[in-house]
Formats: structure tokens, sequence, C-alpha cells
């Protein structure tokens, strides 16, 4: 599986600000690959805004469509009306590995149920846009065994097809390199036997 997730270092994060009827919503969002990094953002939102009204989030923890690390959070807001509007935003965006925060300070004005889930989704819509993104591949490891004189024809394959060899161990049979094969592509290693003339084996997990 192949999607996209938010292009940004471990703590750190991008910051968006949007006013309705006076009340500011600034919205945080961060990479998560695990729950763990979306509370740290959590976390620094309160340390820095702790006279903040609300701080509402939404995180998905793991790839599009995941059903176990995810959560929202109304903080307080009337139910319905911060969290989930936020989540939904995060799950039609197509993203995983994301956690966003919305810091609101209360502007004086109310918004009513409706007023406040448009506002939330809004201010997330907003932050996405600008949103760096990178493409994360899924892969399983493949362990593959080869003569020392097919190591740099291999290696040079499984470059073009942009497969990288995570591990390379050597014995006097010649080398074992274990690649990250992408989950969502056949294992089909006939091109590089043909090169390699045969001098290739795919060894078991």
């Amino acid at each position: 599986m192949r999607y996209p997730v938010p292009d940004l270092p471990p703590g750190e994060w991008t910051r968006s600000e949007l006013e309705v009827e006076r009340s500011r919503f600034l919205t945080w969002v961060c990479h998560a690959p695990d729950v763990a990094a979306f509370e740290a953002l959590l976390a620094e939102a309160r340390r820095r805004h702790p006279d903040a009204s609300h701080h509402c989030s939404a995180f998905i923890a793991g790839p599009p469509g995941e059903q176990a690390a995810i959560g929202f959070s109304d903080d307080g807001e009337p139910g319905g009306t911060a969290g989930r509007p936020m989540f939904q935003v995060l799950e039609g965006s197509g993203l995983g590995q994301v956690g966003c925060v919305v810091t609101r300070y209360f502007g004086g004005t109310k918004l009513g149920t409706g007023g406040l889930a448009r506002a939330y989704a809004q201010a997330v819509a907003q932050a996405l846009e600008a949103l760096p993104r990178r493409e994360v591949v899924e892969r399983d490891p493949l362990r593959l065994r080869l003569d020392f004189a097919g190591e740099a024809e291999a290696r040079a394959w499984l470059a073009e097809r942009e497969i990288p060899v995570e591990a390379a161990d050597y014995d006097a049979r010649g080398v074992r390199l274990t690649v990250g094969w992408p989950r969502d592509l056949a294992v089909d290693l006939s091109p590089l036997a043909s090169r390699l003339r045969g001098h290739l084996e795919l060894l078991e997990a």
C-alpha cells in the first residue's frame, strides 16, 4: 500500500490560523507514525497555550482506513462539534500517519453546534492545504542469495526500481541481501535472474 504522510521530522509541525466571529483557531499538524507522536504534539500545544479555551484533536496513527490507532476529542466543546469533524477531514484527505490539534481562543460570540463543526473542519482543511507530503510505501522483507560477482548488478537493478537494500550478509557461498519489497507489487525476480544468469535464489523468510 502506498499513501501520503506529512513530510515533517519528529518533533516538528506546521501551524496555521483561522478566525471565525472573533474566535481564533490555531491548527497544528504533525507526522504521527504512532500515537506517542500525536500525544507529544498535543502536550506541546497545551504547554504553549495554557490559557486557550480548548485543545481539540484528531489523529490517524497508521495508514488511511486504520481502525485501531485513531482518535478524536472535543476537549470540552459540545459533543460532536470538534473532534469528529476534524477526524472526518483527516479521513477524507487520504493521508496516513497524521495528527492535528486545534487550539481555540473564544472570541465572545457563540457559534452554535453547526458553526463550531464547520469552523473546526475548515481549520483542519486549511492547514492540510499547505502541508508538505511524502509517499510511504509499505514493504515486506525479501531475502536473496547471489554470488559476490552479481552483487553490484543486483543492487543496480534494485535501485532502478527504488527497492531498498536493508541488510547484506556475507559468507563463503556469497551474499544474502535483505530488501524491502513493496507490498503492492507482485514478486517477480525473473528479470534480475536473467541478468545474473540464474545465479539468484529467493530464500524463505
